[in-house]
C-alpha cells in the first residue's frame, strides 16, 4: 500500500509547484503586470489541464486491470489510445484556444501591458500543452502498472528543469515574462521525453503485440471513451459545488468568502495528501479486479481504509490544535482572521468526513465504474443545493453544514452503490 502510496502523496503535493515557481519568478521582475500576466496566463492555462484530468484517472482502472490478466496486448492498446487522446486533445484545444484569446482576455478587461504580456505568455506556454496531457496520460498508465516512482520522477523532472530554466531564460538572459513560459513548456516535455523512454522497459514485463487493426474498431474505444466521458461530468459538478460555495460566501460579505477561501485551502492540503491513499486503491482495486482475485481486493480496501482513517484524524487534530496557526500563516488581516478562526471546527470534522469518498473514488475508478462516480456526485450536489437554500437562515454556517452535508452524502451514496454491487455477486465476478 505505502509503496504505492507514499510517491502519489509526494507527486500531488508537488501539482502546485509549477505555478509557484513561475508567479515567484515572476514576483521578482521590474513591475507587477508581468506577475498579473503569469497569474492571469497560468489560470487560463490550468483550465484545459483540469478538464482533462480524466486522461490519468480514466487510464488508471483500465491499466491494473490489464496488468492484473497479464495481457500485454491490452496495455499497449491502452497507452497507444491514451496518448493519441491526450495528444489529440491538446491540439484541438491549441487551434481554439489561440484565435479565442483576445476576445476572453477582453472580457478580463486588462491593462495594455497586462493584455500584451498574457498573450505572449499563453501562446508559448501552449506548446507545452501536449505534453503536459501526455503526462497525465502516462502518469495513469503507470499507477495502473504498478509504478508510481516512475511518475513521480516525471513530476520532479519537470519541475526541476522549470525552477532550472527560470534561473537561465529570466534571470541568466532576461528574456521576462516569455522565459517564465518557456521555461515551463520546456520543462513539460523534458518530463514527457522522459515518461516515454520509460515505457519499453515496463512493457518487457507484459509479453504482447500492439495490433492497429484493434485500435481502428469503435468497441476497443467505447469503454475508455465512456469513462472519460463520465469522470468529466463528476469533475464539473464537484467543481460546480465549489464554485457555488464561493459564490454563495461572496453573498455574505468580503470578509466571509476571504475567510472561507482560507479555511478551504486547509481541505485541499489534507485532500492531496489523502488522495494518494485512494491513489493506491485505483491501482490495487484495477488490478484485483484484472486477476478476479477477490480476497486482494478486500485486503486493499481495508488496508488503505484503516491508514486513511489514522490520516483523516491527524488533519482533524491539526486543524483542531494548530487552526489558527495555519491561518494566520495564510493572512495577517484581523478582521478576515477573526472569521476564519470562528469556523474552523468546520475543517477540522471535513477530514474525517470527506475521506471516505476519496477511498470509494479510489475502488470505483479501479474497477471503471465511472458511471456510478458520476451519478452518486450528481446526487450530493443536488443535495448540497437543498441543504444551501434550506439552511440559508444561519448564514455562513448554514453553508459550512450544507457543504460537509454534500461530503457526507457523496461518501454515503458511495457505501450504498458499493454494497448493492458486492450484493450483486461482487466486484471481482461484474470485472469488465
Amino acid at each position: 500500500m505505502w509503496a504505492l502510496a507514499a510517491p502519489m502523496i509526494a507527486s500531488n503535493l508537488t501539482v502546485p509547484l509549477v505555478a509557484l515557481v513561475d508567479s515567484t519568478v515572476a514576483g521578482h521582475l521590474a513591475h507587477a503586470g508581468q506577475l498579473g500576466a503569469v497569474a492571469v496566463g497560468s489560470a487560463v492555462y490550468g483550465l484545459p489541464i483540469w478538464i482533462f484530468g480524466f486522461l490519468r484517472m480514466g487510464t488508471i482502472g483500465f491499466a491494473a486491470q490489464a496488468g492484473g490478466r497479464r495481457d500485454g496486448d491490452a496495455l499497449r492498446r491502452l497507452l497507444v489510445q491514451a496518448l493519441g487522446l491526450a495528444v489529440g486533445l491538446a491540439l484541438l484545444t491549441i487551434g481554439l484556444a489561440l484565435p479565442l484569446l483576445g476576445p476572453l482576455l477582453q472580457l478580463m478587461k486588462p491593462s495594455a501591458t497586462l493584455d500584451a504580456l498574457t498573450r505572449s505568455y499563453l501562446q508559448i506556454r501552449l506548446f507545452g500543452l501536449p505534453a503536459a496531457l501526455m503526462n497525465a496520460a502516462l502518469a495513469g498508465w503507470f499507477l495502473g502498472m504498478h509504478r508510481p516512482r516512475l511518475a513521480l520522477r516525471v513530476t520532479v523532472l519537470t519541475n526541476l528543469a522549470n525552477i532550472a530554466l527560470n534561473l537561465l531564460f529570466v534571470l541568466g538572459l532576461r528574456w521576462g515574462v516569455p522565459g517564465i513560459a518557456a521555461a515551463s513548456a520546456c520543462g513539460e516535455w523534458l518530463g514527457a521525453l522522459a515518461g516515454l523512454a520509460a515505457i519499453r522497459g515496463q512493457l518487457q514485463r507484459f509479453p504482447g503485440h500492439l495490433h492497429p487493426s484493434a485500435l481502428r474498431r469503435w468497441s476497443a474505444w467505447r469503454p475508455l471513451l465512456g469513462v472519460n466521458r463520465d469522470i468529466l461530468i463528476r469533475s464539473l459538478a464537484l467543481q460546480g459545488v465549489f464554485f457555488a460555495v464561493t459564490v454563495l460566501g461572496t453573498r455574505l460579505g468580503d470578509t466571509v468568502v476571504a475567510a472561507n477561501a482560507l479555511l478551504l485551502n486547509g481541505l485541499m492540503v489534507a485532500a492531496f495528501a489523502l488522495d494518494g491513499l485512494a491513489n493506491a486503491v485505483e491501482a490495487l482495486a484495477g488490478h484485483a479486479v484484472g486477476a478476479r482475485d477477490g480476497n486482494a481486493l478486500r485486503r486493499a480496501l481495508v488496508v488503505a481504509g484503516g491508514w486513511s482513517l489514522l490520516g483523516s484524524l491527524a488533519f482533524a487534530l491539526l486543524f483542531a490544535l494548530g487552526g489558527h496557526a495555519f491561518v494566520d500563516l495564510q493572512t495577517d488581516i484581523a478582521p478576515v482572521r477573526a472569521v476564519a478562526y470562528a469556523y474552523l471546527p468546520y475543517l477540522a470534522v471535513l477530514p474525517l468526513v470527506g475521506v471516505w469518498s476519496y477511498l470509494f473514488d479510489g475502488l470505483f475508478v479501479g474497477a471503471t465504474r465511472a458511471r456510478e462516480m458520476r451519478d452518486t456526485m450528481l446526487f450530493a450536489g443536488a443535495a448540497f443545493l437543498a441543504l444551501a437554500t434550506a439552511l440559508h437562515p444561519l448564514g455562513n454556517h448554514g453553508l459550512w453544514l450544507a457543504f460537509l452535508g454534500f461530503m457526507a452524502v457523496r461518501a454515503g451514496a458511495m457505501a450504498w452503490i458499493a454494497r448493492r454491487i458486492a450484493h450483486r455477486g461482487g466486484w471481482v465476478a461484474q470485472a469488465r
